[in-house]
């Protein structure tokens, strides 16, 4: 079996993609990524090459926006 990388397993969404995920997707996927990480550090992987912390933070600030965005009330339209 051949060694997978990080971008291998790694997905970027858009904000526009991240948008048309519901809840239970974003869960999931943050789920399977925070597993990752733990398992690729578990066995010595090496993240200089990637900045987790950024891509971290544009999660957290999708989540955030969205979250704002639900919170607005609807329109009467």
């Amino acid at each position: 079996m051949d060694a997978v990388t990080y971008d291998e397993v790694h997905v970027n969404f858009t904000q526009e993609e991240w948008a048309l995920l519901d809840r239970s997707q974003k869960s999931l996927y943050r789920d399977v990524m925070l597993e990752t990480y733990k398992n690729l550090t578990a066995i010595g992987y090496n993240w200089e090459d990637y900045n987790i912390e950024e891509h971290c933070q544009s999660s957290r600030r999708r989540e955030r926006e969205e979250q704002s965005t639900n919170q607005l009330p609807e329109s009467p339209l």
